[in-house]
């Protein structure tokens, strides 16, 4: 079975039950919207160990999540693998899931980025911010231009 996959994978985390940490599920939700070619999207409340199969074949991912602290309104960078030495799998940072797939895949996906959106209220049963719903706005609007999807900013 050959299987194509979509040249671009973006991956939103987070838990929209806990107010500002539903930003990565958001975007995934507004991309889904536009029914982008070459694209596949995928979104869960954390990243699983499983995810690194998804990265295979893929010329760009992006991680999208909410973040308590750095860059207002976001901030957008390329990601570098790096092991994770914690004892459990429960929460897998994106660096660390690129660490393991670069050990069983043999390579990464050429342009990995992290699109961090920071958010100020985090606990369960919060509705997202303010502040968090500003900075989700403009980071889906560089993440559009990004992609192609609006001109660049002139």
């Amino acid at each position: 079975m050959n299987e194509t996959v979509a040249p671009r994978l973006i991956i939103g985390i987070g838990n929209p039950s806990r107010g500002d940490d539903a930003l990565g599920s958001l975007c995934i939700e507004r991309l889904q919207a536009l029914q982008l070619p070459d694209t596949e999207l995928l979104t869960d409340f954390q990243l699983q160990i499983e995810y690194v199969l998804d990265l295979l074949g893929r010329e760009e991912v992006i991680f999208v999540d909410a973040a308590a602290s750095g860059a207002e309104p976001y901030a957008f960078g390329p990601l570098a693998a790096q092991i994770d030495h914690s004892v459990t799998t429960h929460a897998v940072s994106p660096s660390a899931l690129l660490a393991t797939g670069q050990q069983i895949n043999g390579h990464l996906p050429p342009n990995t980025y992290l699109l961090a959106i920071r958010g100020y209220s985090f606990e369960l049963g919060d509705a997202l911010s303010a502040q968090a719903a500003n900075n989700f706005d403009h980071a889906i609007e560089f993440l559009e231009r990004h992609m192609g999807i609006l001109p660049p900013n002139l």
